[in-house]
């Protein structure tokens, strides 16, 4: 054979093989796609509008997290003695040390928020209802490991700031009957912050929660696809909903706007540094000393009831948003933002009843009610607890009442103006918190 037919052959078995890698290739990453995608989805699933793409940009997020947790563990060092002198290292010396740490505490913060936004979507569009609700509450548990994840990674560049904000923190779990203590000594390692703690937390943020954390996720993509796909309007009599193959339409849309996010991100990265403050100092606590920014409403809380009903209120809410499926069975409005026109205007009034309501209380009762004053032969547990905790189960029972009767909303209208209440309410005692709390937690502009 000349050497002009071997080589030929040696081109061709080569182009093949080449081939043949590339289509295992492909083959592979589209079996994984389509394990955590169904085959084909409706055509409406795609628009922006309805998804806002945060189930995507939060799965984007948690990857990016992984990637540059695992790099930023190969120059990090949990010992109290040079966990900070570690991160100034990382800061200072390291090639694109800097970078890689404020991507990963930038998307650390932007999860928490993503996670929260793709609640309250799915939420708004039923997305809970026709077999959904255990899916539900896997997103419920993923938006506290998601908590948990931010909290234990908190306290691990040992400054000033994580230090106090953790100790702030795990004060609020004493207050939690039979369990609090136990549960607060375990993550700490004994009465106060130190290098049990640093180690504990650190096991938990690279080991435990990241195992959690991939199993839920994976559950929580399976289920959408076994539940059809994205929550959809059922289709009306003779309507044909047009469906699209999930590769390319789909996939490309994520794909698009995972590239748009992570360039986002790296650009506010660079111009935005992640902060560090002095080290750890535990004998000058700052003042106001406050904990992470996601627990700013509980604290707030904290500053008007006591510890005791200041956490149970919070965990009621919590249960009730557990218990949502089950209260809200109405399936023909899946799909559907607010449910229906009125859902829409019910949702507004709870809005606009919560950005009155919320900060009015607050400001009443830093300068004027004070319980345990007016009833002073009263334990403070109840005067202080058990009275404000009723008067505000009561005010949210009332609220529901009035969407009920006044608004003649049904009751699944109803439970979405309640929501929004809840929700609204929330964020702005956790802006009130971060804006508008000063020295020794005063009521203060921020300007």
């Amino acid at each position: 054979m000349s050497d002009n037919n071997v080589s030929t052959w040696r081109q061709r078995l080569l182009y093949t093989t080449q081939t043949d890698d590339r289509s295992r290739m492909r083959a592979v990453a589209n079996n994984l796609i389509l394990h955590l995608h169904p085959t084909k989805v409706p055509a409406p699933a795609l628009r922006w509008s309805y998804t806002w793409g945060l189930g995507g940009i939060s799965a984007t997020l948690a990857v990016l997290l992984i990637v540059t947790g695992v790099i930023l563990m190969f120059r990090y060092d949990a010992s109290v003695e040079r966990a900070y002198t570690s991160i100034q290292y990382l800061e200072t010396e390291v090639a694109f040390g800097s970078l890689i740490r404020s991507l990963h505490h930038w998307s650390a913060n932007l999860l928490v928020v993503t996670v929260f936004l793709h609640l309250i979507r799915v939420f708004l569009t039923g997305g809970f209802k026709l077999g959904r609700a255990t899916n539900w509450i896997i997103g419920l548990v993923l938006l506290l490991v998601v908590v948990a994840f931010n909290f234990t990674g908190y306290l691990l560049p040992w400054d000033q700031l994580a230090y106090w904000a953790i100790t702030v923190g795990t004060s609020l779990l004493s207050y939690v009957p039979l369990v609090g203590t136990a549960v607060a000594n375990f993550l700490l390692g004994g009465p106060e912050v130190g290098q049990t703690a640093l180690r504990n937390f650190y096991a938990i943020h690279v080991a435990v929660l990241p195992a959690i954390l991939i199993l839920l996720m994976s559950y929580h993509f399976w289920k959408v696809r076994k539940d059809g796909g994205i929550s959809q309007p059922p289709a009306q009599p003779g309507e044909r909903i047009e469906r699209l193959t999930t590769i390319p339409h789909l996939v490309q849309v994520e794909f698009a706007a995972a590239a748009v996010l992570i360039l986002a991100l790296v650009l506010w990265a660079i111009f935005v540094p992640a902060p560090l403050e002095a080290l750890a100092n535990p004998s000058h606590p700052p003042n106001p000393a406050k904990a992470a920014w996601y627990f700013l409403g509980l604290q707030e809380l904290l500053l008007h009831m006591h510890p005791l009903a200041a956490l149970l209120l919070p965990g009621l809410v919590l249960a009730a948003f557990v218990a949502i499926p089950y209260l809200d069975k109405q399936e023909d409005n899946i799909g559907y933002y607010f449910r229906s026109k009125t859902g829409k205007q019910i949702a507004l009034l709870g809005a606009l009843y919560a950005i009155g309501l919320v900060p009015l209380l607050v400001i009443v009762d830093e300068y004027w009610l004070d319980l345990p004053a007016l009833l002073p032969s009263l334990p403070t547990l109840i005067s202080n607890g058990l009275i404000p905790l009723i008067l505000t189960l009561g005010g949210l029972a009332g609220l529901y009442w009035l969407f009920r009767t006044t608004n003649k909303a049904s009751k699944s209208e109803a439970l979405v103006g309640l929501f929004v209440f809840v929700v609204v309410g929330l964020i702005l005692l956790t802006l009130i918190g971060i804006f508008f709390r000063g020295e020794n937690m005063a009521l203060v502009l921020p300007f």
